[in-house]
């Protein structure tokens, strides 16, 4: 099995050390870099295949980071935060990450939330079920829901016949709504069909997601049921 490599950005020496010897030890081929810039420039030489962005570095930050990131690969990205109340967790979602954890971190949580990610962009099709829709997918595994189209087998979906670019975290959770249109799906199932949450979780990840994956199906896609969750329209 080929080794998995991890870009990590860190700008405090102290963490970004202890953290690499810590992932190194699990496994993983690191490559640490201190600023935005150099991450930047790392990510393109090397193409790795998981980026940790602390979202306070120099030079190039690491919300603009992971914008950067995004724009040329679906890459998972999960991001380094000291406050987990802190309005830089959700401009490190919306900027595309597919993740966050707060500083003070365990390693072993770390090394935890990056096998769930990796498992899930290694099961881009994951959620459990078979994707089901009005009449189910036709005999090519193509859903449609008005003038939107899923293929659950080639993994790509269309709107009005164009094709619409969804990260695989975003691609999952549309996967899991389009398993059961009309029905409402609670935040904490989402966490656990999707981010592959065995424990409870930060709701703002679905909220932040669901919000990036309406602007790309359209608005009225997915409602919005108060104090229970979210539904696509059958």
């Amino acid at each position: 099995m080929a080794e998995t490599h991890v870009l990590f950005v860190e700008d405090d020496d102290v963490i970004r050390e202890a953290t690499q010897l810590a992932l190194e030890r699990t496994g993983f081929v690191v490559t640490a870099r201190p600023d935005g810039l150099s991450g930047l420039d790392a990510f393109r030489a090397d193409r790795p295949d998981i980026a940790l962005l602390d979202v306070m570095v120099p030079g190039l930050d690491g919300v603009s980071l992971c914008r950067r990131i995004r724009d040329e690969s679906t890459v998972p990205v999960i991001m380094l935060s000291a406050r987990a109340d802190s309005i830089d967790v959700v401009l490190g979602l919306e900027a595309g990450a597919d993740d966050y954890v707060t500083k003070p971190f365990d390693g072993a949580v770390l090394v935890a939330r990056i096998r769930a990610v990796l498992r899930r962009f290694g099961h881009a099709g994951g959620p459990a079920g078979e994707p089901g829709g009005p009449g189910g997918p036709d005999e090519h595994g193509v859903l449609s829901f008005g003038d939107l189209e899923i293929d659950t087998e080639g993994m790509e979906v269309r709107r009005g016949g164009a094709p619409v670019a969804l990260t695989p975290t975003e691609m999952r959770l549309l996967l899991e709504f389009s398993s059961a249109p009309g029905t409402v799906l609670s935040r904490d199932r989402l966490l656990e069909r999707v981010w592959d949450y065995g424990w409870g979780g930060d709701t703002r990840v679905v909220d932040v997601h669901v919000q990036r994956l309406r602007t790309k199906i359209g608005q009225d896609r997915i409602d919005t049921v108060r104090g229970f969750g979210y539904k696509l329209k059958a």
